[in-house]
């Protein structure tokens, strides 16, 4: 008797610690790539919990999204500054009822 209420008592604490494993490794990659200011941090969650819950290797793949830093050309690119000058110009030219060129 005494050795069923202890064997009860060690599955409930393993299902336990079996349960919050699941959830730490299912918040990981959402919650470095917040704290990386991550552009795709939502999406890095999402696909955390789908690798936690399909036991996938997608998991894997948001861990390592999380830490990867997007080096497309962005806001920083002086070609993408001019053109975007360039448009805004011709934006106003063509509102103020001006010719395009």
């Amino acid at each position: 008797m005494v050795l069923d209420i202890f064997a009860l008592i060690v599955i409930a604490v393993l299902v336990g610690v079996v349960i919050g494993l699941v959830v730490y490794l299912g918040q990981l990659p959402g919650k470095i790539a917040a704290e990386r200011n991550h552009p795709q941090a939502d999406a890095i969650r999402v696909l955390g919990w789908i690798g936690v819950i399909t036991v996938g290797t997608s998991w894997l793949v948001a861990l390592v999204w999380a830490y990867y830093r997007p080096t497309g050309k962005g806001g920083d690119d002086p070609q993408l500054a001019a053109r975007t000058a360039t448009l805004e110009k011709q934006v106003q030219k063509l509102s103020t009822g001006g010719s395009e060129s």
